[in-house]
């Protein structure tokens, strides 16, 4: 690609958004700017689109966006008759969400696709929701999740609801390089196609409907509840708001309290640079809440509000964040309970995690008769397992599906994971639990007690353009390389799904067993400028556990210093 030629021709065309204008002009005689902003064209895989919002082909605009849609359009056109030709749209408050939005409705609309758009920003669940129930070919979402305020995404969706596919990508994919980024994609005003009636905005029934199916994931099957506990919510200025407290208030929940300065959608999330759940400083200002208001417990969902974190208040009256592998083995553990009590337990039941989520879930599952399955990284492989399970006529083995950062889904009504349904099901198990007296911190230690004491954690490495990326070959390559010992830890064996192992996809990712029963994952982020790292040690205690990550860490760190 020639760098300073394809900036040259961008400061002469792309004049439709004055930011691109300004900025463009802002880089003259700037290489290395320049160099970053073109040096690629923003990657586009399962995860969609994900990239810094800016001027250039590495950079989320109106013209990466727009290249994109004509590139989906003309899949949607190859592959689906023209009866079946809709696209669902929804976006998150990120800065731009809804331009891109629009912009990418108008490509579709230009291209005889009909478009139906949520009237206002809704999760991305919402989004994967709208796919099945409008019967549409394919889905967008326009979010970067958890991302810092610069970056935004776009996500496409399959007609099952779930992200696309390594060979949908691909296809895709084929279709955005064949199309010139000024010279091939057709445009439509929005308002122009919404009198047109090509575009179609997404009617109150439909979230409705979703809100419904989230409500019908109680597994209380009558027994009593407490509900009166003291709930902080936060959705981290995002788009939870709507959907979560009316479906917490509609079950019963009325003693909420929402993070005031987090309430209203804000794409520069003010209070929290990194609105993570994740991440301990994104829970600080809902954890100031929870003490002033002494509350029980507190929920916090992410921008686009698939992923949600959660503290409760221990027998001290201090607060304790709950990581989210141990709120899927909370929530598996409650929900086999109750279904096992209740006689609800389907035949061959099913739960679905990914390879870098605890492997204690197993454990706690296998206690109930329950079969786990394991896929790669990223919730699309659970939703796809969800899609296989209906094809064989056992969507109802299903029970649960979760992932470590966070993500949970109950249902099979969306294929993406749900922080509605997870807000919905963490209270229930809340006030289920609450009702008996137990709090979930004293269910979380019997759990331990009973399957042995694990500890999960997760190392990120920040690896910005394109040295970066260059870098994180080189330490895939030392990880690949490092033989039979990863530091004092000796290598059992060694899983590299790059060979595309158990019959999963291809996935550069390498998975560490280590003698103790312990491992390493590691994987390049397949969103972010990140390598993540994934220590998973058991040991008989607390401290020995904390002892031997410490040491492991100190392993990788060293690894990939050398690299």
């Amino acid at each position: 690609m020639d760098i300073e030629k394809n900036y040259l021709r961008w400061c002469n065309c792309a004049k439709g958004d004055p930011d691109l204008v300004a900025e463009l002009a802002e880089m003259a005689g700037k290489p290395e700017q320049i160099e970053d902003a073109f040096y690629r064209e923003l990657e586009f895989g399962t995860g969609g689109l994900r990239g810094v919002i800016g001027a250039g082909t590495n950079r989320m605009n109106i013209y990466t966006v727009g290249k994109a849609s004509q590139g989906l359009a003309n899949y949607v056109i190859a592959h689906f008759p023209p009866e079946k030709r809709r696209i669902a749209i929804s976006y998150d408050s990120r800065i731009k969400s809804d331009l891109f939005s629009k912009v990418a409705a108008g490509v579709f609309a230009a291209n005889k696709i009909e478009v139906w758009i949520y009237p206002t920003l809704m999760p991305t669940p919402c989004l994967s929701y709208a796919v099945r129930e409008l019967d549409c070919a394919a889905g967008i979402m326009v979010t970067a999740s958890h991302n810092p305020s610069k970056y935004n995404g776009y996500k496409v969706y399959g007609p099952d609801g779930c992200q696309i596919t390594t060979e949908a990508a691909k296809a895709i994919l084929a279709e955005i390089d064949r199309t010139d980024v000024f010279n091939n994609v057709a445009c439509m005003d929005f308002s122009e196609g919404i009198e047109e009636r090509r575009i179609r905005i997404i009617g109150d029934e439909v979230l409705n409907h979703f809100i419904d199916e989230v409500k019908k994931q109680s597994v209380l099957y009558g027994a009593p509840a407490d509900r009166s506990a003291a709930i902080i919510y936060t959705p981290l200025n995002g788009t939870g708001l709507v959907p979560v407290l009316r479906t917490l208030r509609e079950a019963g929940y009325s003693n909420i309290t929402v993070v005031k300065e987090q309430e209203q959608p804000d794409g520069h999330f003010p209070t929290c640079p990194y609105p993570n759940p994740e991440i301990h400083e994104a829970m600080a200002l809902g954890m100031q809440y929870a003490r002033g208001y002494e509350a029980d417990l507190l929920m916090a969902t992410d921008p686009d509000c698939d992923r949600i974190g959660i503290a409760v208040r221990n027998a001290k009256g201090e607060y304790t964040l709950l990581t989210g592998n141990e709120t899927g083995m909370l929530l598996l553990d409650y929900i086999c309970q109750r279904r096992v009590a209740a006689g609800t337990m389907p035949e061959d039941p099913v739960m679905i995690k990914t390879i870098v989520t605890i492997d204690m879930a197993e454990r706690i599952a296998a206690h109930y008769g329950v079969r786990t399955i394991n896929v790669l990284t990223g919730f699309k492989f659970i939703g796809e397992q969800i899609g296989l399970l209906e094809k064989q006529g056992r969507q109802s083995s299903y029970i649960m599906g979760f992932e470590e950062s966070y993500g949970y889904l109950t249902g099979t009504y969306v294929r993406d994971k749900d922080a509605v349904n997870g807000a919905f099901m963490i209270a229930e198990m809340f006030a289920w639990y609450r009702a008996r007296g137990i709090g979930l911190l004293e269910r979380l230690e019997e759990l331990y007690r009973e399957y042995g004491r694990c500890l999960n954690t997760l190392h990120s490495y920040q690896f910005e353009g394109s040295a970066g990326f260059e870098r994180m070959q080189k330490i895939m390559a030392a990880f690949r390389a490092c033989g039979g010992q990863i530091g004092a830890f000796r290598v059992t064996e060694l899983l590299d799904y790059s060979q595309g192992l158990d019959g999963l996809p291809r996935s550069n990712v390498l998975k560490f067993r280590l003698e103790g029963n312990r491992s390493l994952v590691v994987r390049p982020s397949g969103t972010e400028p990140k390598l993540k790292c994934y220590l998973s040690v058991s040991a008989a205690d607390m401290e020995a556990a904390q002892a031997a990550e410490t040491e492991l860490h100190a392993a990788v760190d060293a690894i990939i210093e050398n690299a």
